[in-house]
């Protein structure tokens, strides 16, 4: 969901914006492939892109296939029977450009209790190298409503908080993807209780929080400042995402920009590289 006031500010930003002097992104580890049904180009085409950025890891990390029932068809993920194609795709284009760039093999995937312990099943049998939180849904995708939805219920924002504790603690994310996608309308002190709960589990468990590049650059209701603000607080480590949907995405300065910004002023603890 968009803020279209904080959209238009955006805008304006970046019609005065000179990349010039803007670091590069070492290592991002949120790229989507056309898979998802809503991303655009080849794997080729983000891998040349973040070559020309200077950009030492790419991670492919599209939206995860989901054993559901029979008759639920998802339509913002891959299908089950595209995942076999998906590794042995990124795998070609890993071992391609070996002398380039390190490429990785990940998926981004919601904590669905119901199924995730069919989906890692699934996704054992594949040289996956590593999952990212990104809870889209509270509850489940099938009968519960997305998480960027605004919305001013506080029993709701606490399901969301339960529900990534309980997706940190099983140990196979490396990292939480846009933490501040809930979006909630209520009250301050009850956005500042659930969430510092949120990042202190994070910060417990190590689990490093990522601030959105996607989110930045079009304006959306994430990344919230607020949370940033809890999460300097705390102590938690960041980490940058792309969450690259066509490739011109990947190499993003003013988003970059904009991130680097928000470590200075909240006094976050930045990470470049994950441990994979």
């Amino acid at each position: 969901m968009i803020n279209p006031e904080q959209f238009i500010r955006t805008l304006m930003k970046k019609s005065t914006f000179d990349a010039k002097d803007i670091p590069p992104l070492e290592a991002n580890y949120h790229t989507h492939t056309w898979r998802c049904r809503h991303a655009e180009g080849l794997e080729r085409d983000y891998v040349e892109k973040a070559i020309e950025g200077d950009m030492k890891v790419l991670g492919f990390s599209d939206h995860t296939p989901y054993p559901f029932p029979k008759g639920y068809k998802s339509g913002f993920r891959m299908d089950v029977s595209q995942l076999e194609e998906y590794v042995a795709t990124i795998e070609s284009i890993k071992d391609e450009y070996k002398n380039d760039i390190d490429i990785k093999i990940g998926l981004e995937v919601e904590y669905y209790p119901a199924y995730f312990g069919k989906l890692t099943e699934l996704t054992d049998q594949y040289p996956i190298d590593y999952f990212i939180l990104g809870q889209h849904y509270v509850g489940n995708e099938i009968g519960d409503s997305y998480s960027g939805m605004p919305s001013p219920s506080v029993p709701r924002l606490h399901r969301y908080v339960m529900q990534v504790r309980e997706a940190m603690e099983t140990g196979r994310f490396v990292y939480l993807a846009h933490p501040d996608l809930i979006y909630f309308l209520g009250s301050d002190e009850d956005y500042d209780r659930e969430m510092r709960y949120l990042c202190r589990w994070a910060k417990k468990l190590d689990i490093p929080l990522e601030i959105n590049f996607l989110g930045l650059y079009e304006g959306r209701s994430y990344p919230r400042q607020k949370f940033w603000e809890i999460a300097g607080e705390v102590g938690n480590k960041v980490i940058f995402g792309c969450d690259a949907h066509k490739p011109d995405m990947v190499v993003n300065p003013f988003a970059m920009q904009e991130a680097l910004k928000m470590v200075e002023n909240y006094g976050l603890e930045r990470i470049t590289y994950l441990d994979i």
